[in-house]
């Protein structure tokens, strides 16, 4: 047990021993005159060993987003941990969501940890930086914590292992449990479906909840309070620390319909009025500075007034929906606060909100009904969207709102989520710590970090992070505590950061921003840069780098410095194409599988990468009787994927993209008896050709595939012998989960190894 020090807690436990400590501090300070008294008692207040600490960490949530930062949005909740606590209105994070996490982690900038992009993409061994995982080197906070004799718990989303290692049987390395958590609930993929998730526990994948009453986020908090009253029962003397990641804003948009209903006619006005509503709001509550210009519209984005009564109708839904899932998700949150009281824990807490990334315009110009589109880069029309008016937010659609509402989501600054802008990297940050914060609701305009936050947590705490993790030799903090701000309004920020993410770059420097606007495919060298005072233009509204060609300069030179120095290098400017690459030694740089009946559902991530190449599928099956059927293979569910099944005796197989669907049907039965079924594709072109039914090596059926998925089949996995989660065709549908009758071992796939079907890694 660690030794305790009796002041930290004086306040709520009058004790004998904290009545001499607060006198004999009270008597240290006698002497001294008013400014040394605040000075020394600010400096006794900032170390607090007794100290729970919870990151809170929200999905591609705007600037804007939270009441407390200019939003119409209602988040009592967080706001009320604003008003107790403190606002930093210069906070930023990395722009995607997997560095900004391994960041906060660790302390450390992203590259150098080996997460310079999402987790989804492994670039090969000449990518150091963008292997997908966290050096061992690298501890994590809960590593960290755990050898001070914290419990750690995790619930939420993960995104911080090589998805191609997200199987049901491992490798767990870069898992909750491996990097330090005790518990664990959530997903450990990129995404999830808020009503049937990929659950996972501890190490164990589970079967999604087939529960009409469950919600992701609801779980979470129902998983994070049972995690922190059993240790307040059992460890009352001990410390925790919680690390809740929510699903939420990150598409699928998904909650119940009376969240949506609460803002009905909310933004009949239109994105572009609630904009500059929000921007006023952020002046008034101070949290921008008064003479903040609003940046101008993104290019990308037509004016309200120009569009259709169709499109209004569908965006206005959209949004409708994006602002009740924020307003669940404080709820939720809410739960949490609750229970840290009715436990006498929330004096004792420290609590980080933060978001990791800015608002995304993933949903395109009209949003989207099917994230798996929008992740392939197939916008959907106004009239595709408009078919699924009536299931936003439940679980008929996987959706994402248009980029008209992200930009909103991101007032005042420019572009989104993925870029170097502060539409992309600008974050709210609240941290809530009774024990410390000595002028609640206050807002602190340090430029901070999100590597800053871990190293913040040691120097409150007081602990001195480990040489050796597992026997590993750790690598130094790139993050600098920002301690003193939260006891001292005038206190200094970080003078210096760098950004990279798929080739987009900024510097900034002393409250000068550099920024290099990249076009994808063209030369580096080739990049125009400019240059803002983000001192004086806090939105990046004048581009000064004609006038200041020295300053630019002196900015580029230390861009590359801090690249060189926190391994950003090499360059590359690849982003989604990231799914394609399988290095030669990663699980999935193989042409045969063999999955047995019985297996867990295989995450999309880990399963066999038959994108844009040709493959083929074959499983030995024994029926007794005509009436044995059921599905044989799925992956993917509602949005997207394929399957194979048997049904009215006919061996039927079906490739769903969003609406589009490729079906073929036996023209024969199945027989009873043991037999082989077959479906082979062959590529006869560029994400398309032809598909081939057989059984027993006879043709029973082809059609042609004129559209296969780009990069990414679905965000549901692969089952063997059921379809487990959403269906895949709607012809089983009423069927649950379809499960084969019969007798089927195995499913086995061979996949082509032409050099035409495997996309380059660089």
């Amino acid at each position: 047990m660690r030794n305790k020090r009796i002041f930290s807690n004086y306040i709520n436990k009058l004790s004998v021993f904290g009545t001499v400590a607060l006198l004999a501090s009270a008597s240290v300070l006698s002497g001294c005159s008013s400014e040394e008294k605040i000075e020394a008692t600010n400096r006794e207040s900032a170390t607090e060993p007794d100290t729970n600490v919870i990151y809170i960490v929200l999905d591609d949530t705007g600037f804007s987003d939270l009441g407390s930062y200019g939003s119409e949005i209602k988040t009592p909740i967080m706001d009320g941990l604003a008003e107790n606590g403190l606002r930093y209105n210069n906070a930023h994070v990395t722009p995607l969501c997997s560095p900004t996490r391994a960041s906060l982690l660790t302390g450390r900038n992203s590259h150098e940890v080996g997460v310079g992009t999402v987790t989804n993409f492994d670039m090969g061994p000449e990518f150091p930086n963008k292997r997908g995982a966290i050096k061992p080197e690298a501890g994590t906070i809960a590593e960290v914590l755990k050898e001070n004799d914290y419990n750690t718990y995790a619930a939420g989303k993960w995104h911080l292992a090589p998805t191609d290692q997200t199987t049901p049987a491992g490798p767990y390395d870069n898992w909750p449990l491996q990097k330090g958590f005790d518990q664990y609930y959530g997903f450990i993929e990129d995404s999830s479906d808020q009503y049937r998730p990929d659950l996972t526990i501890d190490n164990t994948q589970i079967p999604s909840p087939n529960d009409e009453e469950y919600h992701f986020s609801e779980a979470i908090i129902e998983n994070s309070n049972r995690y922190i009253t059993n240790h307040t029962s059992i460890h009352p003397d001990e410390n925790f620390f919680l690390y809740l990641t929510f699903g939420a804003q990150h598409s699928p948009h998904q909650v119940p319909e009376k969240y949506i209903d609460m803002y009905e006619g909310v933004y009949d006005k239109g994105w572009d009025e609630v904009r500059e509503e929000r921007f006023e709001k952020q002046k008034e509550l101070g949290i921008i500075p008064e003479d903040t210009k609003l940046s101008p519209g993104n290019e990308d984005i037509k004016n309200w007034d120009e569009l259709t009564e169709v499109e209004k109708k569908n965006y206005i839904r959209f949004q409708e929906t994006y602002a009740g899932f924020l307003t669940h998700t404080d709820e939720q949150i809410g739960k949490l606060v609750d229970n840290l009281r009715s436990l006498d824990q929330l004096d004792d807490t420290m609590i980080v909100l933060i978001s990791d990334n800015g608002a995304s315009g993933g949903g395109g110009a009209n949003g989207s009904s099917s994230r798996t589109l929008a992740f392939n880069g197939e916008g959907e029309t106004i009239e595709e969207v408009d078919k699924h008016y009536a299931n936003f937010g439940n679980d008929q659609t996987g959706m994402d709102y248009p980029r008209g509402w992200a930009q909103v989501s991101n007032t005042p600054f420019r572009s989104y989520k993925n870029t170097a802008f502060e539409g992309g990297t600008h974050s709210p940050l609240i941290i809530h710590h009774p024990k410390l914060i000595k002028d609640p609701g206050s807002i602190r305009s340090q430029y901070v970090n999100v590597n800053d936050i871990t190293p913040t947590v040691f120097d409150i705490t007081g602990i001195t992070p480990p040489e050796e993790i597992n026997g590993v030799k750790q690598m130094g903090y790139s993050g600098e505590s920002f301690k003193e701000t939260l006891t001292n309004p005038k206190a200094k920020g970080r003078e210096i950061q760098y950004f990279e993410v798929s080739g987009q770059r900024a510097i900034y420097h002393d409250g000068w921003k550099a920024v290099a606007n990249h076009t994808k495919g063209e030369a580096f060298e080739e990049d125009q840069w400019s240059l803002y005072n983000v001192e004086e233009d806090f939105s990046e509204t004048v581009d000064i780098a004609k006038e200041n060609t020295d300053k630019l300069e002196e900015l580029q030179k230390l861009w590359l410095e801090e690249a060189e120095n926190y391994g950003a290098l090499p360059l590359t400017d690849i982003f989604i194409e990231g799914f394609l690459s399988i290095p030669d030694d990663t699980l999935r740089a193989k042409n045969h599988y063999t999955y047995y009946r019985g297996m867990s559902r295989l995450t999309d991530s880990a399963a066999a990468p038959i994108i844009n190449r040709s493959y083929e599928i074959n499983i030995p099956i024994e029926r007794n009787n005509s009436e044995e059927d059921g599905v044989l293979l799925a992956h993917g569910g509602i949005e997207a994927g394929y399957t194979i099944y048997i049904k009215n005796n006919k061996l039927v197989y079906e490739y769903i993209l969003g609406g589009r669907e490729y079906k073929i049907t036996s023209n024969i039965d199945v027989p009873v008896g043991e037999s082989v079924v077959t479906y082979k594709f062959d590529k006869t072109g560029s994400h398309e050709g032809k598909g081939t039914l057989y059984i027993d090596d006879k043709k029973v059926g082809e059609t042609n595939l004129e559209e296969t998925q780009s990069y990414k089949m679905s965000f549901e996995g692969l089952d063997v012998g059921k379809d487990s989660a959403y269906p895949v065709s709607q012809e089983y549908a009423d069927q649950g989960e379809f499960e084969f009758k019969g007798k089927l071992l195995k499913v086995e796939y061979k996949l082509g190894n032409d050099e035409e079907f495997i996309t380059p890694k660089s």
